[in-house]
């Protein structure tokens, strides 16, 4: 392969947002009290060490400053430029920075949306000049950005935060300045300050995937009052929250939306729950309070994450103690119960008046040896989850003895301990010890005990990310399934319905596999007599219609039919109900099902949609009170069986199913699977608008569907335009069978979080020169199955990464292999994507690896990237020889020892 030159330009837009070696003030003026004024003086501080450009046509010299009139007649190329100018004028200056080939620009002035028409229309026009190059843009109507750890203050804030480890992202510019104030006054310091403004280019998910790579930013903290582009912002916090937390305070909390709806799901969705939904999808941690996300931002980064909701409170006070365990089962804590053993070692010790269950009061006239030693005992208790030790002063104690002395506690036991050391000055020095051992004090012991519940809530949320599902087999489906479904819902639509019958929306149900009441279809009292003796009595009947276009409230008579004169006389009340509220040709004839008895649980299961994030799916307590218990969770489409087992975890009913008052516990892997099938009818039937299964019987021995109702989006909806998954649902198009060249066959998919444990196989028939060539060095079978690291490669984001595996079954056995894996990582920044394949050494030259390669290209071109790049070792002639026959060319790559091959698509 021949080598060209290596190019040097691989800035990002974000890296010129914050760490310019070029800024220009378009706007700059010296007269006092402006935002030009403030934001060019800011930039002029010995801090920053960037070149400062001020532009303004009316000034030839500014600040000492030469002036230039326009941002193409600055000498050299502008990294970032601070527009600072009359709304009107935006947009042309705009245009001319793309022009100019500014890389980043951050809009101050306002006057856009938030006036009204006009301002919209001024963005739509910046828009416009956008699409024309590659320049990122902050803002308009925002307080501006702030990189402490370069000097960067290119904002019209009176101060700049000390450097620090907290990125903090807002969308209020005016909170912004308070915690501004606030940070200078208690001596906290930022990695950065973002004002976001009108989101108009750069968005949450543009902002975390930055700060994410940023090597400075520890915790990101945001203030957010709209998502924006969800699909962007959870794709970009599921990746970034496995490495670093993402702390939210989300404004315009409110009741549940009441619109009109169709089904009970619609009604019981509001966007607020939603929004949780979405959160816990991605492992970010919701906080209700400005204050909660500087703590939980200080102890996610001092102390280790719980492994449950168990919390020890150890203290020489009763009162703050009982306020403390108020809070935490108040925020869905559990006050841990000492073990027997635990009780024994405190006995041993303690005088006799102790409290002698939890919380540990060990009594106010305790020293630093008798917490030292409670403490020891409490971290080791197996019932405990992490520990709280409150102080209050009183005569004979010592803050700073006994903080002393809880040192060594601050990580040893591997669950977090915080501290409320209570008081004013005489616990200062105590406070001081604690945090800077890495122990979080508190001065209030309820603030504490809350912290420890949210830190519970983000390992909660994690823990949905990190663990490996079990693959929802069981039940092998009609191959055309997906398409008979779609089927049915066509039909309806040519005939101008949005609402199902029951009937159909059955139909719907049992082509995904979920189990539904035989239902047969009588259009005569002839017929319907005929299906009673078919299904045996008792039956019931409902009304059936193939015209009815909207919600209507005839249901049909619903009643034990015993004998045949029964079922006659039910068809003609139906008949008659149908021709009295709706009219004679609604009435398409009755549906006949058994009576089946409701021995069990009755649940629901459904989805609507909401504005922002799409479909949403509803699992909870189901039957005709649905609306009264509202005893239900919510999630994102579409689940695996863990995501649909913590589903469950959340509903009140779900205590039951284990098995309660001598009831045997119903099956919950079988229940997780029908949530799995469920979720892939959603997000697979795009012109469901809400759907309900009401009640859906669960009972030991059976799953089964007894009641149904879906919903279409209007006829004139655009299909363009119908609302998508916030998650990118499994990419099934990908999915092919291919033969290598020994006649092997297997199926090329993309990866699912279910292959963790094939991937394990996999890695073990690699070689380690194969190991060398993919990874550039040779990292250990152990550490490359680690289940940390497997779970990135397998749970992957589909919007962002696509990996191919050739999935080769066993005739004999049955048994699944991973045979290789190509790879397609795209760029968070550009239009682009790398790509890698690895193949197991028993299955090398026989045209799999050359075959990979063409899918994740094909891909690439399918999923409108520009550009496909792949690092090379020189020594690896096979893939230089794939490369080569693709049309790649080759450069020099960032690291002068391997080769990076380059195709444009």
């Amino acid at each position: 392969m021949t080598l060209t030159t290596k190019e040097t330009d691989t800035r990002t837009g974000l890296d010129a947002l914050f760490l310019p070696d070029t800024v220009a003030v378009i706007g700059a003026t010296e007269r006092p009290g402006t935002v030009g004024q403030t934001v060019l003086r800011n930039l002029l501080h010995p801090s920053f060490h960037g070149k400062v450009y001020a532009v303004n046509s009316r000034h030839s010299e500014i600040c000492g400053l030469k002036a230039y009139p326009g941002i193409g007649g600055i000498p050299e190329k502008i990294d970032l430029a601070v527009v600072a100018t009359p709304a009107p004028t935006v947009p042309h200056i705009v245009g001319e920075c793309v022009d100019a080939g500014v890389k980043a620009a951050v809009i101050i002035s306002a006057g856009f949306r938030e006036r009204g028409g006009e301002g919209v229309e001024l963005e739509r026009k910046i828009q416009e000049q956008l699409r024309r190059g590659a320049m990122r843009l902050i803002g308009p109507n925002c307080l501006g950005i702030i990189n402490p750890t370069v000097g960067l203050n290119a904002t019209f804030a009176k101060d700049a935060p000390r450097p620090g480890n907290v990125a903090f992202l807002s969308q209020s510019g005016a909170l912004l300045t308070a915690i501004l104030d606030w940070g200078q006054q208690e001596q906290v310091g930022f990695s950065a300050i973002v004002s976001t403004g009108s989101m108009l280019d750069v968005g949450w998910g543009d902002l975390i995937y930055h700060f994410g790579d940023d090597p400075h930013t520890h915790s990101i903290l945001l203030y957010m009052e709209s998502v924006g582009d969800a699909r962007s912002f959870l794709s970009a916090a599921r990746e970034v929250a496995l490495r670093k937390p993402i702390i939210v305070i989300k404004a315009g909390r409110s009741e549940a939306a009441s619109r009109a709806a169709a089904s009970h799901t619609g009604a019981l969705t509001g966007s607020d729950e939603v929004l949780d939904a979405a959160f816990r999808r991605s492992g970010v941690l919701r906080v209700n309070a400005i204050a909660d996300l500087f703590y939980m931002a200080e102890v996610l980064s001092k102390q280790p994450r719980p492994k449950g909701p168990r919390l020890t409170i150890l203290t020489n006070a009763g009162g703050p103690a009982v306020l403390a365990t108020d809070a935490l089962i108040a925020n869905g804590g559990q006050l841990a119960v000492p073990s027997e053993k635990t009780l024994q070692a405190l006995d041993g010790f303690l005088p006799p008046h102790w409290s002698h269950n939890s919380p540990i009061d060990i009594l106010g006239d305790s020293d630093s040896e008798r917490y030292a030693k409670a403490l020891e005992i409490a971290s080791n208790d197996p019932n405990s989850d992490g520990l709280l030790v409150i102080l209050a002063p009183q005569g004979m104690t010592d803050p700073a003895a006994i903080a002393e002395r809880l040192k060594p506690y601050a990580k040893s036991s591997g669950k977090p301990v915080l501290s409320s050391w209570m008081g004013g000055a005489s616990i200062a020095e105590g406070e001081t010890i604690l945090n800077d051992a890495g122990i979080p004090t508190f001065s209030y012991p309820d603030t504490a005990a809350r912290a420890f519940t949210y830190m519970w809530r983000y390992s909660y949320n994690l823990r949905g990310l990190y663990e490996t599902p079990a693959l929802a087999e069981g039940l092998e489906l009609d191959p055309n399934y997906r398409q008979q479904a779609e089927n049915i819902i066509q039909t309806a639509r040519s005939q101008g319905r949005v609402l199902l019958n029951e009937f159909e929306s059955k139909r719907i149900l049992s082509h995904y596999g979920i189990p539904t009441v035989e239902t047969q279809i009588a259009r005569t009292e002839d017929a319907a007599a005929e299906c009673t003796r078919d299904l045996g009595y008792p039956v019931v009947l409902k009304i059936f219609s193939e015209t009815i276009t909207h919600k209507t409230d005839v249901g049909g008579v619903k009643l034990n039919l015993e004998h045949e004169t029964s079922v006659r006389s039910a068809f003609q009340a139906i008949k008659s109900s149908v021709a009295k509220t709706v009219g004679p040709d609604h009435f398409s004839g009755v549906t006949v099902q058994p009576m089946v008895r409701l021995e069990g649980y009755e649940l629901i299961l459904g989805s609507s949609v909401d504005q922002q994030f799409g479909p949403v799916l509803l699992f909870g307590s189901g039957g005709p009170l649905v609306e009264v218990y509202r005893d239900h969770s919510l999630a994102l489409p579409p689940l695996n069986t863990t995501l649909a087992l913590r589903m469950m975890e959340q509903t009140r009913i779900f205590a039951a199913f284990k098995g309660v008052r001598g009831r045997r516990p119903i099956d919950l892997p079988a229940l997780a699977r029908l949530l799995v099938r469920f979720s892939q009818l959603v997000v697979e039937q795009p012109w469901i608008s809400e759907i309900d299964i009401n009640p859906l019987l669960a009972s030991p021995e059976r799953l089964l569907a007894l009641d149904a109702r879906v919903v279409l989006h209007p006829p004139e909806t655009d299909p363009d335009h119908l609302p998508r998954s916030a998650v990118r649902p499994y990419p099934a198009q990908y999915v092919s069978s291919w033969a290598m060249k020994n006649g092997t066959e297997v199926t090329l998919r993309p990866i699912r979080p279910e292959d963790e444990p094939l991937m394990v196989k996999f890695h073990e028939t690699l070689s380690d020169r194969s190991v060398y060539l993919r990874y550039f060095y040779s990292p250990s079978l152990s550490s490359r199955v680690a289940h940390d690291r497997l779970v990135r490669i397998c749970f992957v984001d589909y919007d962002r990464e696509m990996a191919i595996v050739a999935d080769c079954r066993d005739a004999k056995s049955g048994q699944h292999r991973i045979l290789g894996v190509g790879r397609l990582v795209k760029s968070h920044a550009k239009n682009e994507g790398e790509v890698a394949v690895l193949i197991s050494d028993a299955c090398q030259n026989q045209g799999l690896g050359m075959e990979l390669f063409r899918r994740v290209i094909q891909i690439a071109r399918d999923e409108k990237l520009s550009r496909v790049d792949a690092e090379i070792l020189p020594d690896n002639f096979a893939m230089k020889k794939i490369a080569r026959k693709l049309g790649f060319r080759s450069r020099m790559a960032d690291d002068p020892t391997s080769i990076r091959a380059v195709l444009d698509l």
